[in-house]
């Protein structure tokens, strides 16, 4: 199923239109993460960050374009195998993403778990209601933003996916409000001590978390707040 065309790409995987780069879906599907990718300063190391968001677009996008889990679950395992075949040496499917992701591998010599990890997380995505306890928040979080954020700091990955499920609706009654701010800014504390170690080029994929604070607190930043924050935290390294 690897190489070439893949016949089944646009219909497994809510493809993008070819004549749009993968850059501009994902400043319109993800704009707090392309924000941040612009602070990266070489041109392919951001081009595989992008891609890394890319994917991460496609597999979030499953579940709102399917209504039958079981038509989920089919595209899931497609883009399971198509991982699969990257790090297995095989050609990547003909897909953009796929194919951006492939490059990414090669160049940044990642690991497969991480991007396994956040299909698999995906599977809860068809499930009804809210999740259902902190343990599996915990989870959901972990092989999602988490997962996109393995190789950077993992608290500031817990911040921003709490955020994220509070703008969904889907965290349990028990871990709204006050809760839901406190674990944030515990989070951000803790992913403030572990940021200290990266590289300058390597921030920019931790400093959009920094905005988890305020989507806590039931607020939207300005465009030009956003970037007004993102740039700071870039510049002084600190969520």
């Amino acid at each position: 199923m690897g190489g070439g065309r893949d016949p089944a790409a646009h219909m497994l995987s809510g493809a993008m239109d070819s004549e749009d780069d993968l850059d501009q879906t994902v400043r319109r599907a993800d704009p707090d993460r392309w924000l941040a990718s612009r602070l990266v300063a070489d041109a392919e190391q951001r081009a595989d960050v992008v891609a890394l968001y890319a994917f991460n677009i496609e597999l979030a996008r499953i579940a709102e374009q399917v209504t039958e889990p079981l038509m989920g679950e089919i595209r899931l395992t497609w883009w399971r195998e198509a991982v699969e075949e990257l790090f297995a040496g095989r050609p990547a499917r003909g897909h953009p993403v796929v194919q951006a992701l492939g490059l990414a591998i090669r160049r940044r010599n990642l690991s497969q778990a991480p991007l396994e990890a956040m299909i698999e997380a995906r599977f809860a995505d068809f499930e009804p209601g809210s999740l259902a306890d902190a343990a599996a928040v915990e989870a959901y979080v972990d092989g999602t933003a988490g997962a996109l954020m393995a190789l950077a700091v993992r608290p500031a990955a817990q911040a921003w996916g709490l955020a994220g499920l509070a703008r969904l609706g889907r965290l349990p009654e028990s871990m709204r409000g006050a809760v839901l701010v406190g674990a944030v800014e515990d989070g951000l504390r803790a992913a403030r001590a572990a940021a200290a170690g990266l590289p300058v080029s390597a921030f920019p994929a931790v400093a959009y978390a920094g905005l988890a604070r305020a989507y806590a607190a039931g607020k939207t930043p300005s465009e030009l707040a956003k970037r007004i924050r993102l740039t700071l935290a870039s510049l002084t390294g600190r969520i």
